[in-house]
């Protein structure tokens, strides 16, 4: 469960974060009663549980409450990668010295919780971790130990942060650590981590992802899970009963079983690509739940290319074969499809498939290989 922004920082500011003077509007009137209330020169930002906003022109500055109003009429109802903005957060602009990023999330890998600290923070955090990992400092925590003050001051230390602020940052981290606890987080983020003129810090922006399954234990939070927070392509595989998760690369990907299927986006990374998305058909996939996997997978806009890969165990290649063909003959495929069937009836399926504009695979790197080089051309 992603939470949007207003809602993760309504958790910051209960756990005592200080966060900016602000609230949400859903109309354009709403916004400019707000930055009446407010005063002076506000911030009207899209709330959608995704990121990449700002540079998707979904955050915008206002002068005065007329500009707020012209600024929510222009975001509300305005596209941000998939989502359609139903809602706008109207806050007081800051004055900003400083953007640092502080986030807490877990590490499946090494099976802890991990805390990264960078005082490079901003919508570029992303391209600074991969290009300049020595900005970015990281933590891995003992879950028996917890995040200690010496974590802190070897953290702050790491990322560069000025000695003066590790008054203020301390509790802030600490805090950040006790809500993923306390609400079965598997992400808190804030991104900035803003130096205001002023010398205080503030987080201007919050992201918080919840683990679905301790909602049960969660009644607060499980309250504020709504579809509008799912992106579109997630309502429509659910609603055609679908396992299927919206990821931010270009080779779309469709496979039998969890497992498979996360190991085929690896696969595609390791090969210099980047998955769209997870969809997992599941052990006994029939031929109109191939097709319906299929169709929601090219309604993608994102997808350059798609990578299909089916083990037979209980599903059979055949019929996996029989449902892609009914989806090539039915709708217009503009992207390139590259298949991989191995297991029960592989001959049978492989024989439906010759002949076809479909581009087969033997192998598991073959398969990855030609997907991703097929997004790129």
């Amino acid at each position: 469960m992603k939470l949007i922004e207003s809602q993760a920082k309504a958790i910051f500011a209960e756990a005592g974060i200080p966060v900016p003077t602000g609230r949400v509007a859903t109309t354009p009137e709403e916004a400019r009663a707000i930055a009446q209330e407010i005063g002076g020169r506000v911030v009207v930002k899209a709330q959608v549980p995704i990121g990449g906003r700002g540079k998707a022109g979904g955050i915008q500055l206002a002068d005065d409450p007329d500009g707020a109003f012209q600024q929510a009429q222009r975001i509300l109802g305005m596209d941000v990668r998939g989502y359609k903005v139903e809602r706008v957060l109207v806050e007081q602009a800051a004055e900003i010295a400083q953007e640092f990023y502080l986030g807490i999330t877990v590490d499946r890998d090494r099976q802890a919780n991990v805390v990264i600290l960078s005082a490079a923070g901003g919508m570029d955090i992303e391209e600074i971790a991969e290009k300049h990992p020595e900005k970015v400092a990281k933590l891995w925590l003992n879950a028996g130990l917890g995040l200690r003050d010496f974590h802190i001051r070897q953290l702050a230390a790491q990322a560069g942060v000025p000695a003066e602020l590790l008054k203020q940052l301390a509790p802030i981290m600490r805090k950040v650590y006790d809500i993923l606890l306390s609400h079965d987080a598997t992400l808190v983020e804030i991104n900035p981590l803003a130096r205001l003129g002023d010398g205080r810090l503030v987080a201007l922006d919050g992201k918080m992802e919840i683990d679905d399954n301790a909602l049960f234990r969660q009644q607060k939070l499980a309250a504020l899970k709504e579809d509008e927070g799912d992106h579109p392509l997630e309502l429509e595989a659910r609603r055609r009963g679908l396992a299927y998760v919206k990821l931010d690369g270009n080779v779309g990907v469709i496979g039998n079983g969890a497992g498979l299927v996360m190991t085929t986006l690896d696969m595609i990374q390791r090969n210099g690509g980047k998955a769209a998305n997870f969809l997992d058909i599941g052990g006994g996939a029939k031929a109109e739940v191939v097709r319906n996997a299929l169709e929601v997978v090219l309604s993608d806009p994102d997808v350059k290319s798609v990578l299909i890969n089916v083990f037979g165990g209980i599903t059979r290649c055949d019929e996996v074969a029989q449902g892609l063909l009914d989806v090539m003959r039915s709708m217009e495929v503009k992207v390139p499809v590259v298949v991989r069937l191995v297991g029960t009836r592989e001959e049978e399926g492989r024989r439906l498939l010759e002949g076809t504009e479909l581009t087969p695979a033997a192998t598991f790197q073959e398969a990855a290989r030609k997907a991703v080089l097929a997004a790129q051309s």
